[in-house]
């Protein structure tokens, strides 16, 4: 067996992140991207269904959510101009933080009774606040992390944001019953925001920091035509898209199979997928992390890729057999194992694409098309089923993730270096 996948390998390359800055750096400010986008979404959603606000309005407030698919539209921004403290990704990191914490404030404000249009603005407000610290944060990890790193960088930052989401989630529903007003958890929540500044004031510098694109123009007009003139472009964004897609439709249709055709209780689906599935998908995310440290992005892409194909079988298999608890938690740790540790590996890829010139950009742009991907997925997901079956529909779900994994092989191994000549690409870019 290689030992590079040996028990104390990979034991070794996850002890790395606990004594590693980056990664450490990147813990704290993968929760201050979390806590944000739990507050504008099931928290919301809570706090209103206690308040009496009906569904059909509740519903409607996912709309506030949108900056998060519309941020590469304004991702150029954070790759032309540099602010005057801190450089061009903490010193964009340290705005918007400092810009979340009042608006979080002023959501705390709202009562029942005034306006639900004011609220629905602040927390469009921080929506689109935390989608700019999102965008810093893919680009700033991508600058940071030398490749042996990007794993374990990926690792940490995704450990951070689930820390978040049951924080300001879970976390602010239980401050709630201890008798806590939801003002004030609103507020608490905001303060938290104070975490994320001490880690950007620590967080170390990327050793070479890039220059920024000359002008405006360029900062939108050069991601793009890099990332399509480049060879293999058009391959890699197929990969792009299609890699997550047996996740995207498993996570569709995931409880209502759940909750309906197999009939466990929400109490049973909500503590094991909550509880359980959430520290296995940390633990999936830090043994990818070790894996990738280990074997590199590429032999990892494929590993991950055939391990997350073959967890939604788990799904036809309990379509099979007897609901009990037992079988649902077998389920679930083997759907958010391969979960984590595609999330792990697939993140390494997304960093390894982008040119640190104008990675806010071009990272935004990626996680652009893989939320079109969960969303035609998504789409799809209920009409499958129908025609399909459960069974059927679980094993295309599986798969699905054929596709991505016959492309690979054409996908190019390495980003060529400026010494190394890129023809098409070049010629657009020195024309700018």
């Amino acid at each position: 067996m290689d030992d590079r996948l040996c028990l104390g390998g990979l034991v070794k390359g996850l002890f790395d992140v606990f004594v590693n800055r980056r990664s450490l750096a990147l813990l704290v400010l993968g929760f201050a991207s979390g806590l944000p986008y739990a507050l504008t979404g099931d928290t919301l959603s809570a706090w209103l269904s206690v308040r009496g606000i009906s569904v059909e309005t509740i519903g409607l407030f996912s709309i506030v959510t949108l900056p998060y698919a519309l941020k590469f539209l304004w991702s150029p921004l954070m790759d032309r101009f540099v602010p005057p403290l801190l450089g061009r990704r903490r010193g964009w990191l340290l705005i918007s933080q400092i810009l979340l914490i009042p608006a979080i404030a002023g959501m705390a404000f709202w009562e029942k009774g005034a306006s639900l249009k004011l609220l629905a603005l602040w927390a469009t407000i921080v929506a689109t606040l935390s989608a700019t610290q999102d965008i810093v944060v893919d680009a700033y990890r991508t600058d940071l992390l030398p490749p042996e790193e990007r794993g374990t960088g990926a690792a940490a930052h995704v450990t951070g944001y689930r820390i978040a989401l049951i924080a300001a989630s879970a976390g602010a529903l239980v401050l709630v019953g201890t008798g806590l007003s939801w003002r004030t958890v609103y507020i608490l929540m905001a303060a938290a925001m104070a975490i994320g500044i001490v880690a950007t004031f620590l967080a170390p510098e990327p050793a070479q920091p890039s220059a920024p694109p000359a002008t405006l123009s360029d900062a939108v007009a050069l991601p793009l035509q890099e990332m399509l003139l480049r060879r293999g472009g058009l391959v890699i964004l197929a990969v792009v898209f299609l890699f997550k897609v047996p996740e995207y439709l498993a996570a569709a249709q995931t409880m209502p199979f759940l909750l309906k055709e197999m009939r466990f209780s929400p109490d049973q689906v909500g503590t094991i997928r909550q509880g359980l599935g959430f520290a296995v998908t940390i633990f999936g995310a830090f043994l990818g992390g070790g894996i990738v440290a280990r074997v590199g992005v590429w032999k990892s892409l494929w590993l991950f890729g055939v391990v997350h194909c073959l967890s939604n079988l788990s799904f036809l298999l309990l379509s099979r057999a007897h609901s009990s608890t037992a079988t649902l938690a077998g389920v679930i740790v083997t759907e958010n194992l391969g979960i984590g540790l595609t999330t792990a590996g697939f993140t390494a890829f997304l960093m390894s694409l982008c040119d640190i010139r104008f990675s806010a950009t071009q990272y935004a742009l990626l996680s652009g098309l893989m939320a079109l991907s969960r969303v035609a997925s998504g789409s799809l997901s209920g009409v499958m089923e129908h025609w399909l079956g459960w069974q059927g529909f679980f094993a295309v779900s599986a798969a699905s993730g054929l596709p991505a994994l016959l492309l690979l092989p054409w996908v190019p191994r390495d980003r060529p270096t400026e010494e190394q000549e890129r023809p098409e690409s070049e010629a657009v870019l020195a024309a700018q």
